[in-house]
């Protein structure tokens, strides 16, 4: 498969016009993807179901709640596919001027959404469509940022310069966990709950004031220009990017082989962890908030890194030995979270295993109201975090470790289960624990780092100039919308129907696998093949 020079045009920009592009850049996608995950990051601790999906059922209302989520992801391609057209037509500049102001707005819209109970079903709909407009901005955003900075880079380092415009995508989920958390503080927990958190969403004007500031500065990507003064720009970069000779097999591998991959990977060692320790682990919502930004923002080195290494042995190596080592370690290192967030409620699962026996154990998560005694009590354990297994059974019965229960109702069940050991409250790990957790982050954000780290410049390198804004777009964002916006619906579905705490890995690790069979196949190095 052909790949196309990244640099066919460089500008001879001086140190501090690098430096402006670098940071206005990645200072704008930092602040763009903080209005994305605003949302990740409070529907990870119950609000944002609670105040706009209410069900009246826990479970339901968080599944609802990233469901919202993945709306946002959902419409990730439609505006790359818009704003790539834009991009490869008008311009870098001004696309991304425009995709940053309508996230700004759509974000800061959420905070002033009146909640289900004043307004009913209005509130949920106008939420999704907020989430929609966020998702129609970012599908333009990434690409934007990524190859305007890979279009100023000189020759031979595209993969650091770019590196930064991938640490800023943690850089906003990290930005999102500081402002909830020195919300959080500022206030009590009563008008935390009752509005305070709204404060955050409404925060992104001031983000979105400085982001344009920045962005006004900076000039028209040089190999546009270029292309516009010579008259080469696309007439339909759409159409072309699936009629270009040889930019079918293209659009594949980024796809399948790098955004699919790259993203599940990315989202696990982030959003899935916090989850995790908040879900299943029963980790206090602050304590688990403050790990997993530190070992965010412990972890941002790893994409520079990788991004400068690849400048040096090509884009490919790291990529698949990324994917590789993450097959290996994905489950012992959330083997070693889950021991070291809630060593009580591990030991418990280990020395008294519950099992839930019955004619027919059937168990919806979206289902108010269970059908039969053993779906109640599997709905009881699922909202509780409890690991449990299944049997079929004459009737419904339940053991923990080896003890029957004989009156298998959830208050008897509860009872049985503190009993046993199993610490039902709200933790915080103790200091070495909380070090153990934070390490095992931070190799997951050198797996994100390996993966993701050099992947703007690879996109740049692989596409013609004429239509590489579309072209970028288009696989990034679908792969990342679908693969990676619902995994955490996904894997959190999985968690409530399996009654396994690690059953939403399995998510992970089969994308991955995919994403490393088509990368090995079929991705060529393309920093090795640059122009200069």
């Amino acid at each position: 498969m052909a790949t196309v020079a990244a640099d066919d045009q460089h500008s001879a920009a001086d140190p501090h016009d690098i430096r402006l592009v670098i940071g206005a850049s990645s200072l704008g996608t930092i602040f763009e993807w903080y209005d994305f995950f605003i949302y990740g990051t409070l529907a990870a601790s119950g609000i944002i179901g609670r105040t706009f999906f209410p069900a009246g059922n826990e479970i339901v209302q968080t599944l609802l709640a990233w469901a919202g989520f993945a709306v946002g992801f959902g419409f990730r391609p439609l505006g790359a596919v818009l704003f790539g057209y834009l991009g490869d037509r008008l311009g870098r500049k001004y696309t991304f001027l425009v995709t940053i102001t309508l996230m700004g707005v759509a974000t800061a819209g959420v905070g002033f959404v009146p909640s289900a109970a004043s307004i009913g079903l209005a509130a949920p709909a106008i939420i999704l469509i907020l989430r929609i407009l966020q998702g129609l901005a970012l599908g333009g955003e990434y690409g934007g940022a990524a190859i305007y900075v890979a279009e100023h880079a000189p020759a031979g380092r595209a993969g650091f310069y770019t590196s930064f415009i991938q640490a800023s995508v943690a850089g906003g989920f990290i930005l999102s966990l500081i402002v909830v958390l020195l919300a959080r503080a500022s206030m009590s927990d009563a008008v935390w709950l009752a509005w305070g958190w709204r404060l955050p969403f409404i925060f992104s004007i001031v983000l979105l004031a400085v982001s344009l500031w920045m962005r006004l500065k900076l000039s028209e990507s040089p190999v546009f220009k270029a292309m516009k003064e010579s008259g080469e720009t696309a007439s339909n970069p759409f159409v072309e990017s699936f009629t270009y000779p040889g930019n079918l097999s293209r659009l594949f591998v980024a796809l399948f082989g790098i955004a699919a991959g790259l993203t599940v990977i990315w989202y696990t060692s982030m959003f899935s962890v916090l989850a995790f320790l908040q879900g299943p682990m029963r980790v206090e919502e602050t304590a688990a908030q403050v790990l997993v930004g530190i070992g965010a923002a412990a972890g941002l080195g790893w994409f520079v890194l990788f991004g400068w290494l690849s400048d040096r042995v090509g884009r490919k190596m790291p990529i698949v030995i990324g994917y590789a080592l993450t097959l290996v370690m994905l489950f012992p290192l959330f083997w070693v979270i889950g021991g070291a967030a809630n060593p009580d409620l591990a030991r418990a699962a280990r020395q008294a295993p519950v099992v839930v026996s019955g004619p027919d154990c059937h168990y919806s998560p979206f289902q108010q109201m269970q059908a039969d005694e053993c779906g109640k009590l599997l709905d009881f354990l699922s909202k509780k975090g409890i690991t449990y297994a299944t049997a079929r059974a004459p009737v419904t019965v339940v053991t923990i470790g080896d003890d029957t229960l004989g009156d298998p109702t959830p208050a008897a069940l509860e009872a049985a289960l503190v009993a046993r050991g199993y610490n039902l409250g709200k933790v915080v790990p103790s200091l070495g624990n909380s070090a153990i957790i934070l390490l095992c982050i931070i190799l997951l954000t050198a797996l994100a780092g390996m993966t993701y780290g050099s992947v703007a410049a690879l996109l740049c390198e692989l596409f013609p100039p004429r239509i590489r804004y579309s072209s970028m777009s288009i696989p990034y964002h679908i792969g990342t919308g679908y693969f990676g916006g619902f995994l955490p619906f996904i894997s959190q579905y999985i968690v409530a129907r399996s009654g396994d705490p690690y059953g939403g890995l399995w998510y992970t690790f089969a994308v991955v696998a995919m994403a490393l069979v088509v990368t090995v196949a079929m991705l060529p190095d393309t920093q090795r093949r640059r122009r200069s």
